[in-house]
């Protein structure tokens, strides 16, 4: 096996590539020569993500597609398979959130975090791994969070789904142990993605409660998404099972191993 994992030649699967981390780790791959099968729900972001890299020199393929369609990821894989003719490479980053309090959020919200968040994970990673089984060696990488390891308050179902990513991407790497296919699920702390602005609001929010939170975020919300992307591939690169990103991440993993019950309470006095 080659010292690190090899991009160049292989196609790799992005989902959520319309923006953010997503568009970024296409970016990053298309410059190490990967070839891009591209998957977003917003049809302008995806175009605009393709249209940037079209002088790159790999090939790139465009799907508009709704992970949380039950249907949808299966005919993806068939899709990708005839034009690409397999996929070396899947990265499960399309998600979603949801703002307020448990109390504030309705059902159907909370049902649909988990639908993109979580089932959509499960749903692209059984569509593709028979694909990603039939190559010398594939990654499959599972975009979770820093709240799949901590789990702070008005976050409910975000941090519900990203546990579970984390939960199911664990579990998955200690059954492929030994096979081709590896297994790394990736916790970003504060990327500036559009994850806030793009959020479901909570019932009943004002637009001062709103604005208060869009601030918050993009206090917390600050490192660029090409870093990100770069570590992102470098942890892919080495094999490793969990990347954290950004100095936030590692900060926060250490207090929730080293005060499990009470890091909470360093939080609320600086969300406060």
């Amino acid at each position: 096996m080659p010292a690190g994992f090899d991009f160049g030649g292989r196609t790799a699967v992005i989902t959520g590539a319309g923006s953010g981390i997503g568009a970024a780790l296409a970016g990053a791959l298309a410059a190490r020569g990967a070839d891009l099968a591209l998957a977003d729900v917003n049809r302008a972001g995806l175009t605009a993500t393709a249209e940037r890299l079209a002088g790159a020199g790999v090939r790139i393929t465009t799907e508009v597609l709704d992970v949380s369609d039950p249907a949808a990821p299966a005919a993806y894989a068939d899709k990708v398979k005839a034009e690409h003719g397999g996929a070396a490479l899947l990265f499960n980053n399309a998600g979603i959130a949801v703002g307020g309090t448990f109390d504030r959020v309705t059902p159907e919200d909370f049902d649909k975090v988990l639908a993109v968040n979580f089932e959509g994970v499960v749903r692209m990673t059984r569509a593709f791994l028979p694909l990603l089984q039939a190559e010398p060696e594939a990654r499959l990488v599972n975009i979770s969070s820093i709240f799949g390891i901590i789990a702070p308050p008005g976050q409910t179902a975000y941090s519900a789904s990203k546990f579970a990513v984390r939960g199911f991407s664990m579990a998955l790497a200690h059954e492929l142990e030994g096979s081709n296919v590896g297994v790394t699920v990736v916790h970003p702390g504060g990327v500036a993605t559009r994850i806030a602005e793009d959020a479901i609001k909570p019932a009943g929010a004002t637009n001062a409660e709103i604005n208060e939170s869009l601030e918050r975020a993009r206090q917390a919300l600050v490192m660029p998404p090409p870093e990100a992307a770069q570590i992102i591939l470098r942890g892919v690169e080495r094999r490793k099972r969990r990347v954290l990103v950004g100095r936030d991440a590692h900060i926060l993993m250490w207090m929730e191993r080293l005060f499990p019950t009470s890091y909470i309470r360093f939080l609320k006095s600086r969300l406060s």
